[in-house]
């Protein structure tokens, strides 16, 4: 017998029925044209951007065949490998000799003969801009040339074309406040060029950069050196070449040997993308060939991603075939009457799911290529590289909206079951039967959550991140099997409740087919979002907790540059106050030192004085995981007592240890109490009594026994420093003083940079020397590119006797741009889901609604139950996938927690500080804002005029 018949007429009901449906049809095919949107989106952009080896090469090589470049190894012959990347000496050759490596290499004659070439030289310098002066790198590179296409573009002027035009990558110019036309004067040399063009490199549109023409800078600013000894000459590279084959057919792998035997390592496009064989690569047997597993990684993960999705769209479109199938039952019925069996009522179920499945494919592969290219410019901006085109493959867009097509039938599948046991009887008089929940699937569900979570942490525990994905997917399916329960448990809890939401909880705990579905697709999309988002936010709590800042935040230092005595600080201090956003007063400093000052006379051995502040040794003073018995010791401790002996005074600056403002190893400023208050932040009026007394402030508790400190100090006197000599005649001699100090709390001893404040008075009273250094500054904003621009030509006309040292933030993440996309998906799909059960609540109870309005409701009543079963939808399933979110996260931190001991028992003085942070803002958005705002939208949307209603039978 041949089926095809039968399939053709269930076709052709369910089209029918789904264009007679329009709403309902609408609802399913958005929900499976969406995910398939998505995916599309994100294939293509994956693909587009992805680095492949001929995009890099184009970024490095522009459309030249080749680079070519000399070693600093002389011209010895060289193997290497076809990527030009890796590259040495022949295995057993003797290393060249430092006479060989002086010799200059004859690069181009290692060209293939009759080729074109273009030279590449960069330097590092220090250019004006509008506001001010910054810092760039200046390449040498004839960007006009029609072989650079692909690396560097136009987007505005033109290129350079004499010595004295320049162009600059985009970001430079909006960083510097520069137009084209306007002067730009490269400090130093202090040559000037005119801003002829703006270029953005593609691969790299962040760049910030000049590009002049050759010998258009370096070399003029050589001659200025070589002239002027007060200019420091360029730092230049050495040069490349880029060269284009006479023949178009690229460099081979014999012009790459042969370039190998002059000392020259060759990078070329044709080797690189189609490399020799082994057997004809010298350099092959030396190198292995790494496994890497991160192919399979990133597979594995895909697969999961996409069977979530599935997963998705199956729970949320699931309801809507069910209800389908509830008002077509009559239909259904009729096909039954006139002899069709059980599979071909099952068929016109599924059919209809194939039929809205492949429309929605359809619908979302279309709008997914339709919106990647609308949002291509900013999503390059983002990625900070241009695609150069957009990439698509076939075979996977095919399968996508393959995908699409399974999850339509997929989500028919169980309300085709059902409509396939229905009594002819039942369908065509609407009785729906009783059937009793199921005891056995909680029971299941509560096994498996209790297994899984179990699981999960004995895998977190042991490291194994395999175990933690499969125990969290088994606890994850638990919970999805106690749902019907939990649904049924609700309409108890309605009791004691007004009308609206009392009806609401009993008509989700009776229609369990309907709500538990779509609880379930919201607890899944929730559980996701709060497992990154928790290990997201543990993970930036630890980098937090791991930064070292360079000083304390929200200051400046000014710091003199050189030690004569004429360098003119108040100049310079004006300076930072005229362009930095001060607040309050400076904070001066000075240096203090022993004997002939180190920084002047560093040449000799013990050639100048030494000073030490002697830290003493026993409890508290000694760090305890530093030296003898530390690993012993880190073998018994937790992570909490570690974070607790790292964070005491005694082993604060063991591991690591600032040394700034001119002060040593000791650590020890000249200042008073405005550097209390301005950079130490320690506002206590017994320190600043006690440093106006002339009793040193120390900030580090370990280094004080009985409120005193040692001080050692060695006064060894250079026979160049003359004055200082004649003054203290003789043999060096050492002095070790007590001092009584005032001790600050604990937590000053992490004060970046500075151990003891000590009056000048103090030192002087030692026989130290003291001298005027710089200033602390208090900044109530971090500084624009402008502000820091202006501040150093500034200090450049001031002198340029001084520089300037500012708090640097903590390398900024994009931790808060992925809690917040996490929490808009969950919140989308919360939202998604408890509309659909909603919508099809109302559709499924329209004959309650009658009823409700015939016995004397007002109209508001199917206003505010609407919004009361959106918001039960949301709440549970926020609140069940908060729960099981937490699974996950929490395994997962314990497997770093794992690995984060065992090194710090290697290294006690590393750090095993692995927080379990809760992401409370995108929970809050969770769990109050998205149901709350599900459940306006629900009422808000709803009519609440009365339809007149054809009495039933």
């Amino acid at each position: 017998m041949n089926p095809l018949p039968g399939w053709r007429a269930a076709f052709r009901i369910a089209r029918r029925d789904a264009v007679r449906a329009k709403g309902r049809s609408a609802l399913v095919v958005a929900m499976i044209a969406l995910p398939v949107l998505g995916v599309t989106a994100a294939d293509l952009t994956y693909r587009s951007a992805l680095p492949t080896k001929a995009k890099e090469l184009t970024a490095e090589l522009g459309a030249a065949d080749a680079r070519f470049s000399a070693t600093s190894m002389g011209p010895v012959k060289l193997q290497q490998m076809p990527d030009g990347v890796i590259w040495g000496t022949p295995q057993g050759a003797p290393d060249p000799t430092p006479e060989e490596q002086e010799r200059p290499v004859d690069v181009p004659a290692a060209f293939p003969e009759g080729s074109r070439y273009l030279t590449e030289r960069t330097a590092p310098a220090s250019v004006t801009t509008r506001h001010g002066i910054t810092d760039t790198e200046i390449t040498e590179l004839s960007v006009s040339d029609p072989m650079l296409r692909g690396r560097i573009e136009l987007t505005e002027g033109a290129y350079p074309r004499a010595d004295d035009e320049i162009a600059a990558t985009e970001d430079f110019i909006e960083a510097s406040g520069l137009s084209v036309g306007d002067r730009v004067t490269v400090r130093g040399p202090d040559q000037t060029y005119t801003l002829t063009g703006a270029v953005e490199l593609p691969a790299d549109l962040r760049a910030d950069s000049l590009y002049a023409l050759p010998g258009s800078v370096i070399d003029p600013w050589q001659k200025t050196a070589d002239r002027d000894k007060n200019v420091l000459p360029p730092q230049a590279s050495d040069p490349r070449w880029l060269v284009q084959s006479p023949t178009g057919a690229g460099v081979t792998w014999q012009d790459v040997l042969a370039a190998n035997d002059r000392g020259v390592v060759v990078v070329s496009r044709r080797v690189a993308l189609d490399p020799p064989p082994d057997s004809e690569i010298p350099m092959a047997a030396m190198m292995g060939d790494p496994y890497n597993a991160t192919n399979k990684a990133l597979t594995a993960a895909a697969l999961t991603v996409a069977a979530m999705a599935l997963l998705e769209i199956v729970l949320l479109a699931g309801p809507a075939f069910a209800v389908g199938a509830r008002r077509s039952r009559r239909q259904l019925g009729l096909v039954g009457s006139c002899g069709g069996t059980r599979g071909q009522v099952r068929a016109v179920v599924l059919a209809g799911g194939a039929v809205l499945g492949a429309v929605g494919a359809v619908v979302g592969v279309g709008a997914g290529f339709g919106l990647t290219a609308l949002f291509r410019p900013m999503i390059e901006d983002y990625a900070g590289s241009r695609f150069g085109e957009l990439t698509v493959r076939p075979w996977e867009i095919l399968g996508i909206a393959v995908l699409g097509l399974v999850t339509g039938v997929l989500a028919a599948l169980a309300p085709a079951i059902v409509a396939g046991r229905q009594s002819v009887l039942e369908s065509l008089t609407g009785r729906r039967g009783t059937r009793r929940g199921s005891r056995v699937l909680p029971v299941i569900g509560v096994t498996a959550l209790g297994v899984g979570v179990a699981v999960a942490v004995y895998g977190g525990v042991n490291g194994s991140t395999n175990l933690v994905a499969g125990g969290s997917v088994l606890a994850e399916l638990g919970v999805l099997g106690c749902i019907p329960v939990i649904v049924g448990l609700l309409g108890r809890l309605g009791r004691r409740l007004p009308l609206t939401p009392r009806i609401a909880l009993r008509d989700a705990a009776r229609n369990r087919g309907r709500t538990a579905p779509a609880v379930a697709a919201v607890m899944a999309a929730v559980a996701g979002s709060i497992a990154i988002a928790t290990y997201t936010s543990s993970g930036a709590a630890e980098q937090a907790y791991d930064y070292t800042p360079n000083m304390t935040p929200g200051t400046a230092a000014l710091m003199a540059s050189d030690d004569r005595d004429n360098a003119d600080l108040p100049r310079s201090r004006a300076a930072v106050e005229e362009n930095l956003p001060v607040s309050g007063g400076r904070a001066d400093i000075g240096r203090v030192w022993a004997g002939s000052d180190c920084s002047v006379y560093y040449e000799e051995e013990n050639g100048c004085g030494t000073l030490e502040l002697v830290k003493p040794t026993g409890k508290g003073h000694s760090c305890p995981l530093k030296g003898k018995g530390a690993k012993e010791l880190a073998l018994r401790i937790s992570a909490d007592e570690h974070k607790r002996l790292m964070n005491s005074p005694a082993c604060m600056d063991e591991n690591y240890t600032m040394v700034a403002f001119g002060t040593d190893e000791h650590k020890i400023v000249i200042g008073g109490a405005d550097v209390l208050d301005s950079y130490v932040k320690l506002e206590d009026p017994a320190a600043a009594k006690a440093i106006a007394e002339g009793t040193p402030v120390l900030l580090n508790p370990a280094y004080a026994k009985g409120g005193e400190v040692t001080l050692k100090a060695t006064h060894i006197y250079n026979a160049r420093d003359k004055k200082n000599r004649a003054l203290h005649p003789g043999k060096a001699r050492t002095t070790t003083d007590r001092l009584k100090v005032y001790v600050a709390p604990d937590r000053y001893a992490a004060t970046p940079g500075i151990r003891m404040v000590m009056p000048e008075k103090t030192a002087e009273r030692l026989g130290l020397h003291v001298k005027e250094y710089g200033s602390f500054f208090t900044l109530n904003r971090e500084p624009t590119d402008a502000e820091n621009q202006s501040v150093q030509a500034a200090l450049d006309q001031a002198g340029n006797r001084a520089y300037l040292m500012t708090s640097e933030e903590r390398s900024r993440t994009d931790d808060d741009t992925i809690l917040l996309i996490l929490a808009l998906f969950a919140g989308v799909v919360t939202l998604g889901a408890a509309a659909i059960t909603t919508g099809l609540s109302k559709a499924d109870a329209e004959a309650d609604l009658t009823t409700l309005s015939a016995v004397g409701a007002p109209p508001g009543v199917r206003r505010s139950l609407s919004g009361f079963q959106c918001l039960v939808v949301a709440l549970t399933g926020v609140l069940l996938g908060t729960v099981a979110g937490l699974v996950p996260a929490v395994a997962l931190r314990l497997t770093d927690l794992r690995a984060a001991l065992a090194d710090m028992r290697e290294d006690p003085m590393q750090s095993a500080y692995t927080p379990i942070v809760m992401p409370w803002e995108t929970i809050g958005l969770l769990a109050v804002v998205v149901p709350v705002l599900a459940g306006l939208l629900a009422a808000g949307l709803t009519s609440s005029r009365l339809t007149l209603a054809r009495r039933a039978g």
